[in-house]
């Protein structure tokens, strides 16, 4: 059971806070879904031991520390808005602000004011 604490803290700090210093200045904001399906279609995104997908018909999928990572999501007034599980877990409900700079996107929680977090697109 701790061990699941652990990871499940480790999972969310990650998440939440990849690379807290880059500057979102560097970093262009994706105005439509047709946007982000260009930048994100056919390309996983990572970051120390998380790999997480998304389709065009409104599915996440992938793994993070060993555990399926699963979801769907819509694009909302400018927002990525998902929900999503890590393994039994629901992370819940929530919109966010994406960028992309070269091959890093970075998404910002509730509707970019929250925390972020900076995947690598491959």
């Amino acid at each position: 059971m701790i061990r699941l604490r652990v990871l499940a803290i480790g999972f969310a700090a990650v998440l939440a806070l990849a690379f807290p210093a880059m500057a979102s200045a560097s970093f262009k904001k994706v105005s439509s879904k047709d946007e982000f399906l260009s930048i994100t279609n056919g390309k996983t995104m990572n970051i120390m031991g998380i790999t997480v997908f998304v389709t065009p018909d409104g599915k996440i999928g992938g793994k993070a520390y060993g555990r399926e990572v699963s979801g769907a999501w819509v694009w909302r007034d400018g927002y990525f808005c998902r929900d999503l599980y890590w393994g039994q877990r629901d992370f819940g409900p929530n919109c966010q602000e994406v960028r992309v700079n070269g091959n890093k996107i970075r998404f910002a929680s509730d509707r970019g004011t929250g925390m972020s977090a900076v995947l690598t697109l491959r």
